[in-house]
């Protein structure tokens, strides 16, 4: 008997020098960041002791490491069975689930801590940025807080601060997190921080140092490859800087970054074209936005005996009348918000679908990373994003022989797929403009009414400039703006100031339903557009309430498209490719009244002879250039340019 439980001691002492071995052998690997190495050394070093926790917890962590989230939960589950109250285990559990995508969850289980177990900095950490994935950006705010109260140098803590305050609308306050971050080491983050920081500044007005802040950021940029693999804002390389060049290096690193560690789901075989073809769409914007407002009509107007629509909303769950429009038309329509990327590939996979579309692209709330893992035969981005989103995993692009011409298809990851006439789809059931005054408005009758109704960040202070240059030679007329935010009103008056304008020559208007927004539109004389970004759906309404559109036109798809819409309307003369020409044709129209009012007759009869309002048209071209990209695709063909 004595002979006997000493085997069993010592087999039992042998198996545990064994997993020690794996487990300092493990460590080694996590130290030098080869985490697959890792993975292999801490299984072993867990089979060998399987009761041990501490070795269960290295391989759940090297299993996070290596973007293996739904192994890593396995095992974390196993430690929290033994050890509901391990702190460590929660933690992992919390950053395994957030990796999945499932932020809600995350953030829920984190915040459901055993009683009396008191979370660490770096649990608060973690924490903090798990409830700003899942858009609880005030309860963010409070723990990060929490976290910098017990570690006030975490660089990141500073930065997801910035985050959530950018979220809420603290703008200000959101600044001040990014430059302390950026004064600490982001490891990396430095692009990310700085391109947000500048976009911030840009809607707020703050000019003083946007020269010196955008030099900065293109810096970073142009130390970028194709296989760089970082977040930043694509969005504010896109809508700040009109280089197609470093607008793809952001894009494709941000591409990168959210397919990086992603494991495709299995090709598909070749399968026959079906009778219907099966479209889905992926937002978080099925309901009163930008981009569904447009695309409301053409959805309508799809051919139900050629297409069947799935609808993949990761957004609100909202009841409101585009909602419902929206739902009516689709074939399905499926909430998964709550789901992972993976979840929804799979769903995606499930339903057999041939097209997949995202609508977002690199916009707040985009889910890229779901297209990295192949759910669909052919995959396009459309609509949300205007440039390229850098992606090996988007086939084509939807645009339009001037916004997106093939002599600029270098600048493009994806094969362009361009629509006879204009990109951008438009719905004529958007509301027409009734009769409204202007002393309603605030705004003087027998003024030539200069209208920008851009967003902020739109207009930089050479943009600015050229406005109140042309104040200045037009001495009868006002500038109408959009007060987004409600500091940038009287920024900008003061910036006039310096620029020798009256600050009451600035009107500001309010947002409005989009109902009394086209009434108003239909005042100004003229529509003023901006540069290196276009207005988009704006100088569609404008173009709907019969304004004419000045617009420059430039090299990127962002400022082109108010270039594409006015072509699609008959007004190619008032495109201009530059400043001079741009302030000439403005002069013109402003002094001559008889021309203003010829444009104007033309766009009230374009609502309904022109292309760009052709709903019934764009679905069918959209349509059949859906129907050509499944069609190569079912050949064996690869994606090539559809012109």
């Amino acid at each position: 008997m004595q002979t006997s439980t000493q085997a069993v001691f010592g087999q039992q002492a042998r198996l545990l020098k064994q997993a020690h071995q794996h487990w300092e052998h493990g460590l080694a690997f996590s130290k030098k960041g080869e985490w697959q190495g890792a993975v292999k050394e801490f299984d072993k070093a867990c089979k060998a002791a399987p009761a041990d926790t501490l070795f269960r917890l290295n391989l759940a962590r090297a299993l996070l490491r290596s973007r293996q989230a739904d192994r890593a939960i396995e095992h974390t589950r196993r430690i929290l069975e033994q050890e509901p109250a391990n702190l460590l285990a929660r933690q992992f559990m919390g950053e395994c689930l957030t990796q999945l995508g499932r932020h809600s969850e995350a953030a829920s289980f984190m915040l459901e801590m055993p009683e009396g177990l008191r979370p660490s900095a770096e649990y608060l950490q973690i924490l903090g940025n798990t409830l700003f994935s899942a858009q609880r950006y005030k309860e963010g705010i409070n723990v990060l807080f929490e976290a910098l109260s017990m570690d006030v140098t975490h660089a990141m803590s500073h930065y997801r601060l910035g985050l959530c305050f950018n979220a809420v609308g603290m703008k200000a306050e959101a600044i001040e997190c990014l430059t302390t971050a950026l004064a600490m080491d982001l490891s990396g983050g430095d692009l990310a921080a700085r391109s947000l920081m500048l976009f911030i500044r840009r809607e707020l007005c703050q000019w003083d140092d946007a020269e010196r802040e955008m030099g900065e950021v293109n810096q970073l940029l142009d130390e970028l490859t194709p296989a760089s693999i970082c977040w930043s804002s694509v969005f504010a390389a896109v809508t700040l800087n009109g280089d197609v060049g470093r607008q793809l290096k952001a894009a494709q690193a941000c591409a990168n970054y959210y397919a990086h560690g992603v494991k495709p789901l299995a090709p598909l075989p070749l399968r026959a074209m079906p009778e219907r073809l099966r479209v889905g769409m992926v937002s978080c914007d099925f309901h009163h936005h930008a981009t569904t407002i447009l695309l409301a009509e053409v959805l309508e107007k799809l051919d139900a005996g050629r297409f069947e629509l799935h609808l993949y909303s990761h957004g609100p769950d909202e009841d409101s009348p585009m909602r419902r429009r929206i739902k009516a038309v689709s074939t399905q329509f499926v909430e998964v918000g709550d789901w992972s990327d993976q979840q929804v590939a799979e769903q995606i996979r499930a339903d057999q679908i041939d097209v997949l579309i995202d609508l977002k692209g690199h916009t707040v709330n985009g889910r890229l990373g779901i297209f990295a893992y192949r759910p669909a035969p052919v995959q396009v981005t459309y609509l949300g994003f205007p440039g390229t989103s850098g992606a090996t995993y988007i086939d084509y692009m939807v645009g339009d022989a001037l916004v997106s011409p093939l002599s600029e298809a270098p600048y493009y990851t994806e094969k362009l797929a361009l629509m006879p006439h204009c990109y951008q789809p438009n719905d004529r059931k958007r509301p027409l403009p009734q009769p409204d005054s202007r002393a309603a408005h605030g705004l003087p009758d027998d003024a030539i009414v200069l209208c920008g109704f851009n967003q902020p960040f739109k207009i930089s202070p050479e943009v600015f400039d050229v406005w109140c240059e042309l104040l200045h030679r037009i001495p009868n007329s006002v500038l109408w703006l959009l007060n987004w935010l409600g500091t940038a009103g009287d920024v900008l008056r003061g910036e006039a100031a310096r620029r020798g304008i009256d600050p009451q020559r600035l009107v500001f208007a309010p947002k409005v339903h989009i109902s009394e927004h086209i009434s108003r539109f239909a005042l100004a004389d003229i529509y003023l557009d901006a540069w290196p970004c276009n207005g988009h759906t704006t100088v569609s309404d404008a173009l709907w309430a019969g304004v004419p559109v000045v617009t420059y036109a430039g090299h990127s798809f962002a400022q082109r498209v108010a270039a594409s819409l006015l072509h699609n309307v008959g007004q190619p003369d008032l495109i201009s490719h530059d400043t001079d020409g741009y302030m000439a044709k403005v002069q013109e129209l402003a002094a001559d009244k008889l021309q203003r009012e010829a444009i104007r007759a033309s766009l009230h009869r374009a609502r309904d002879e022109a292309p760009l309002f052709d709903s019934d048209a764009y679905a069918r071209d959209f349509g059949d250039l859906l129907w050509r990209m499944a069609e190569r695709q079912a050949q064996g063909l690869p994606p090539d340019h559809l012109s």
